[in-house]
């Protein structure tokens, strides 16, 4: 006799050879290698997260994987299954089925958050055993929902090594992926987890045997197994699919960001000369660059955290001198100074900062920038040559910055060899003694020779320093090429001295990462905040002049058929074209920026209206030209809103809103390419967003009921069914009409679970009518672009219990016609379960006739404005008759609807309709009951 491990192996592979068929099992693989792939690129991503900031992205990589790698064996599982002979025709239990999925989801996520927080051997073993065991978990849940005419019994031998078994697989596979460094390390760990869950799904299978018995035990939820697998495994290949397309443009998103963040980081910090920091709102230093460390002596990691004021010395910490330079660049944005500095080590230098206050878009103050700069050597040469001006040639010869001193005559006393530099003056004609006018003459603070306009601003700068009780100090633009920060101070006599040192690189520095916060980084034009802070300029100037602004919100069409067909580089540089355009059409006037994706927005200043014609004209014409791209033409089009000032408004914010309102009536409305605002837009518009807000809470508020109106046969009188209408009554509003909210309802798409809540609600209410009468219910267009109609109806009917011949559909001919091949195969689901299906307002369409010949309604309903002129209008008869003798060709009864009179019942009678519904009848009414139809067909 055979030991009982061989028997047992010898189970599970004639379990595997006769009982599964080979081609599901290959699909099976695939499906796991897929979601497993994924998981253990998340795990391997989850480690290399580090830090406070990361734990937090950490647990989401974990959940993430977790949900791809239960999904994957999950949907392994059902694969298999849909190909596992059992002998026996089985159904699942929707409930132990859903369950599963959650336990096979939990378990994973549980397991690979314990993997990633192990450090040990024996922590990744015990991850291991808690994956396996939620995989185990999840296929015997699974298995104990299977409904077959047989009782089940278990093999415990195979079911413990079901759960042991693959934890010699998920182990190094769990080992690998956290220390992953190429991609072949991941598959080596995709490999050994799939293999881990075929272990896993063959061993339990085979240790799983039926005893017939002819008693089954009924379950209300159970379909048939083929059906449920099919569809569940689609499904769940679908999301692990979407995924991971989600979570790739994430990485890309993120790497964009961080390539941002770390061009702008590497400018601050590779500054050497400099100390650069970011002081958050409370003075506290934010960030801190490489000059810091150079110039005061602090790592970035003692220095993030410090406070303003320990750079300070006891003074003037004491004398508050910290906090006064903080509250002056509150006030006036910017605060420059010099303070003696305090370094690391305990030593001091003379140090010139500048605080500028750092706003967010919105105007809040968010923290300040502080750049610093040594000057002791500066220092020391004021000091010095203000007590012994012939004493330090040869420091003043060695300094960078440039220096000269003056008499009280307005002579040259002394001036270093970078004065003579940096002005480009021979230094044989300035000798000391040169009067400052023959120096004006010569070059000395003008670059294009304007010695009047010179000597002026050089004497105000003169007065200034006497005036000042500090060493006032300011910026000269001389040129393009030359900018110097100027330090002046008074020397005993009347006489003063002057530094200078060129800042031409700090400059250029400020205004690159000026114009990179100010401006769009793809297209370069102007962004949100430098628009708002320019339409704030135009409107004042224009409240001055007395003058008008209008402010454009201009939205491109057709820009995501660009992305979508020819890729987002493509629609890129689409966008940096039409920023080309715009900036060379663009005048003194008008202003024009991106708002972000291809949102843009356009201001105008004017006084007369055929300026802001040509404005929109050029704008229109921009945008409406082809851009050629790589000898593709690229065309797009742009639908414009349009405000004024102060028509309009005369606040900026609301401008901007009125814009918005116009251009999404300028997008809604066909053939309208602009609009200009109009007042009852906003309260139009502010009214149905506030009424779709309450449209969301609207059914778990009760709010919503459903009214029933009674449907007759013409031919003997008799009740045929209910037609369920949707009535809403606002806790404020009363009764809110259906024309009114539900055009909100598909806008918003709400659309989709409100219809559902109506088929639920009906089919559950029908349930219960004693007479077994007919309930028809209407379908939304928008529902037909649900991915499961014909799954989201079947699973209604099988949760309420109504037969599907009691249900009855209706469509308009509109629904079908946006995409006439999906709603066809949607519609031919349905009736396959057995629902009739109707189709509604029929002679309204556009191609009613190629409708019907396309699908074989079980009724036609005529639509009731064709009815209310039937008594006075020969035409209106004439096309009742036509439809009904179309009916009775196509063998399809005939519904008219909006019976209201006895004159209206005889002309349908007379032309043999087959039913009616309308006030005639009876108005509609809560759920009907028997006793309540028998009275209305008296």
């Amino acid at each position: 006799m055979s030991a009982p491990g061989s028997t047992h192996f010898l189970q599970v592979l004639l379990c595997v050879r006769d009982q599964h068929r080979p081609e599901m099992v290959l699909l099976a693989v695939l499906a796991c290698a897929l979601a497993s792939g994924k998981a253990m690129s998340l795990l391997n991503q989850a480690v290399a997260a580090s830090g406070r900031a990361r734990r937090a992205h950490r647990r989401t990589l974990c959940l993430l994987g977790g949900l791809m790698l239960g999904f994957g064996g999950w949907s392994a599982h059902f694969i298999t299954i849909l190909g596992y002979d059992s002998g026996f025709v089985a159904g699942y239990s929707l409930v132990l089925t859903a369950v599963s999925l959650l336990v096979g989801i939990g378990g994973a996520q549980v397991a690979l958050w314990f993997a990633v927080q192990s450090r040990t051997l024996a922590g990744r073993a015990s991850a291991a055993l808690m994956l396996s065991a939620g995989l185990a978990a999840m296929h015997y849940t699974g298995m104990a929902g299977l409904r077959v005419p047989a009782l089940l019994q278990w093999d415990w031998h195979l079911v413990a090594a079901s759960v042991l078994l693959p934890v010699a697989l998920l182990l190094p596979a769990l080992g690998i992926a956290l220390r992953a460094k190429r991609h072949r390390h991941i598959f080596a760990a995709t490999a050994l987890t799939s293999l881990a869950v075929l272990v896993l799904h063959f061993t339990g299978t085979a240790a799983l045997s039926f005893i017939p018995s002819r008693v089954l035990a009924e379950h209300r939820f159970s379909i048939p197994q083929e059906t449920l697998a099919a569809w569940l495994c689609v499904v769940s290949l679908v999301i692990v699919a979407i995924n991971v397309l989600i979570h790739r443009a994430r990485q890309r998103a993120h790497s964009a960001r961080l390539l941002g963040e770390r061009q702008v980081s590497m400018l601050l910090k590779g500054s050497s000369d400099h100390a650069i920091c970011m002081l958050d709102r409370s003075g506290r230093v934010a960030q801190w660059n490489a000059g810091g460390l150079s110039l005061i002596g602090y790592e970035e990691e003692e220095a993030i955290g410090c406070p303003l004021a320990c750079f300070f010395t006891a003074e003037d910490r004491a004398g508050g001198r910290p906090e006064r330079a903080i509250a002056e660049a509150d006030a006036n944005g910017i605060a420059k100074g010099e303070w003696i500095c305090v370094r690391r080590d305990g030593s001091h230098f003379w140090a010139h900062g500048t605080i500028e206050k750092v706003c967010d878009e919105e105007g809040s103050v968010i923290g300040y920038s502080l750049i610093t700069r040594d000057i002791t050597r500066i220092k020391e040469a004021q000091d010095a040559l203000a007590e012994k001006s012939g004493q330090l040639d040869t420091a003043l010869e060695h300094m960078s910055q440039g220096l000269c001193m003056f008499d009280a005559q307005e002579r040259l006393v002394l001036a270093n060899r970078a004065f003579y530099r940096i002005w480009n003056i021979p230094q044989e004609r300035c000798q000391p003694g040169t009067t400052l006018t023959q120096l004006a003459y010569a070059g000395f603070f003008s670059a294009d020779y304007r010695p009047a306009q010179t000597l002026e601003m050089i004497r105000k700068s003169i007065a200034r320093a006497h005036a000042s009780d500090g060493n006032p100090s300011w910026h000269l633009d001389v040129s393009d090429e030359l900018v110097l920060a100027i330090s002046e101070r008074p020397v005993p006599g009347g006489g003063w001295i002057v530094t200078f040192e060129d800042i031409t690189r700090q400059r250029r520095s400020e205004a690159k990462i000026a114009h990179m916060a100010m401006h769009d980084a793809l297209t370069g034009l102007p962004n949100r905040a430098r628009f708002h802070a320019r339409l704030d300029e135009m409107i004042a100037q224009a409240a001055r002049a007395g003058e008008k602004v209008a402010v454009i919100a201009i939205d491109l069409d057709r820009f995501k058929e660009i992305n979508d067909t020819f890729g987002h580089a493509a629609g890129d540089r689409l966008l940096r074209a039409l920023a080309e355009r715009f900036s060379a059409t663009r005048r003194e006037n008008e202003a024009i920026a991106r708002l972000g994706g291809d949102e843009f927005a356009a201001a105008l200043r004017f006084s007369r209206r055929s300026e802001l014609n040509d404005f929109i004209a050029r704008i229109q014409n921009c945008i409406g030209t082809p851009v050629a791209d790589e000898g593709q033409p690229l065309g797009v089009g742009a639908s414009l809103g349009i405000a004024l000032f102060p028509q309009h408004s005369t606040a900026r914010e609301t401008l901007l809103n009125n814009a918005d309102l116009a251009m999404y009536r300028a997008k809604a409305t066909l053939g309208e390419t602009v609009c200009f605002f109009e007042t009852g837009m906003d309260e139009s518009a502010r009214e149905r967003r506030q009424l779709a807000s309450d449209l969301r809470q609207a059914a778990a508020r009760g709010e919503l009921s459903l009214l029933y109106q009674p449907q007759r046969s013409l031919h003997t009188g008799e009740l045929a069914g209910y037609e369920a209408l949707l009535r809403w009554t606002h806790p404020r509003r009363g009764l809110v009409s259906p024309a009114e909210f539900i055009p909100i309802a598909e806008e918003t798409g709400e659309m989709i679970p409100l219809g559902e809540w109506v088929l639920r609600q009906a089919c559950t209410e029908a349930r219960t009518w004693p007479g077994g009468e007919k309930v028809a219910v209407n379908l939304s267009a928008i529902q037909f672009l649900q991915p499961d109609l014909v799954g989201m109806v079947r699973a209604i009917l099988l949760e309420t219990g109504l037969p599907a011949r009691r249900l009855e559909l209706e469509i308009t001919e509109t629904a079908i016609i946006h995409d006439k091949l999906r709603a066809l195969h949607c519609l031919r689901g349905i009736k396959a379960m057995g629902v009739s299906v109707a189709i509604d307002d029929f002679g309204t369409g556009y191609s009613s006739l190629d409708t019907l010949q396309s699908f074989p309604f079980d009724k036609i309903k005529i639509d009731k404005s064709f009815l209310l002129k039937s008594e006075g209008s020969a035409q209106a008869r004439a096309i009742i008759r036509a439809v009904l003798a179309l009916g009775r060709s196509l063998e399809i009864p005939v519904l008219a609807e909006g019976i209201e009179t006895e004159g209206q019942l005889r002309v349908l009678e007379a032309e043999g309709c087959d039913e009616g519904q309308g006030y005639y009848f009876g108005r509609p009414a809560r759920a009907p009951s028997l006793e309540s139809g028998q009275a209305s067909g008296g």
